[in-house]
C-alpha cells in the first residue's frame, strides 16, 4: 500500500514538472513571437539572380554603399549581428554625404525583410502596451525579446552586449521599434519596410 501511494506520488509529481515545462516554453514563444529553439530554414524560393544583379544584403559589411529608395546612396558606417535563441539578424548604420543617419535591418524569416530605420529622438513614449498611438498612426504589438550582439566597425556600441526590444507594426506595414542597448535606456525608431528591387548594393571591393 505505502508502496503504491509512494509510485502515485512520484507519477503526480512527474506529471507537474513537465506541464511547467511545457508552459513556459509556451510563455517565451508568446513573448518573442517565435517558436523557441526553431531552426533557421533558407527560403526555397530566394531570388539569387537579383542577389547577383543588386548584390546580396545578406553579406553587407562595413564600407560597402547602399542605394534606397529616392535614389539616396549611404555608406555602411558599422554594423551589428544579433542572435535570440536560434535566430539571428543584422542591422547595419547607414551614413550618407550629408550626414544623415539610418539603419537597416536584415532578416530572414525564412524570407528577407529588409526595413530602413529613422530615429525619432525625444521620443516619451515606452514599450509594453498591446497599441501604441505614435505621429497619427495606431502600431500594434508584434514581438520583443532579448538578444546578444556583436559590433563591428563604427556603431557607438560596445564590441558586444545585449539588447532589449519590442517591436510594433501599423495596418500599412509601417514598424515602429523601441532598444535599449546594456542599462541603456529606450532608442525609438520608426521603419519602412522596403523591396528587395528597390535596394541597390555596391560592395566595398568593387567601390574601391
Amino acid at each position: 500500500m505505502d508502496g503504491s501511494v509512494t509510485y502515485l506520488l512520484a507519477t503526480v509529481g512527474c506529471l507537474a514538472v513537465a506541464a511547467g515545462m511545457v508552459a513556459v516554453a509556451w510563455a517565451q514563444r508568446r513573448a518573442s513571437g517565435r517558436p523557441p529553439g526553431a531552426p533557421v530554414v533558407e527560403d526555397p524560393l530566394r531570388d539569387r539572380d537579383a542577389d547577383a544583379l543588386r548584390g546580396d544584403p545578406r553579406r553587407l559589411k562595413p564600407g560597402d554603399l547602399v542605394e534606397v529608395p529616392g535614389g539616396v546612396t549611404y555608406a555602411v558606417r558599422g554594423s551589428v549581428r544579433l542572435v535570440e535563441g536560434a535566430w539571428s539578424w543584422t542591422e547595419h548604420l547607414l551614413d550618407d554625404t550629408d550626414g544623415t543617419r539610418r539603419w537597416l535591418s536584415v532578416e530572414e524569416d525564412p524570407e528577407l525583410e529588409l526595413v530602413l530605420w529613422a530615429a525619432e529622438p525625444g521620443t516619451t513614449i515606452t514599450p509594453g502596451a498591446p497599441t501604441i498611438d505614435f505621429a497619427g498612426r495606431r502600431y500594434r504589438w508584434n514581438e520583443s525579446g532579448q538578444a546578444r550582439y556583436t559590433a563591428v566597425g563604427t556603431t557607438t556600441l560596445d564590441p558586444s552586449g545585449t539588447l532589449r526590444y519590442h517591436d510594433y507594426q501599423a495596418s500599412g506595414g509601417e514598424r515602429l521599434s523601441f532598444e535599449a542597448y546594456g542599462e541603456a535606456g529606450w532608442e525609438v525608431a520608426r521603419g519602412e519596410q522596403l523591396h528587395r528591387s528597390e535596394v541597390m548594393i555596391y560592395p566595398r571591393d568593387e567601390v574601391a
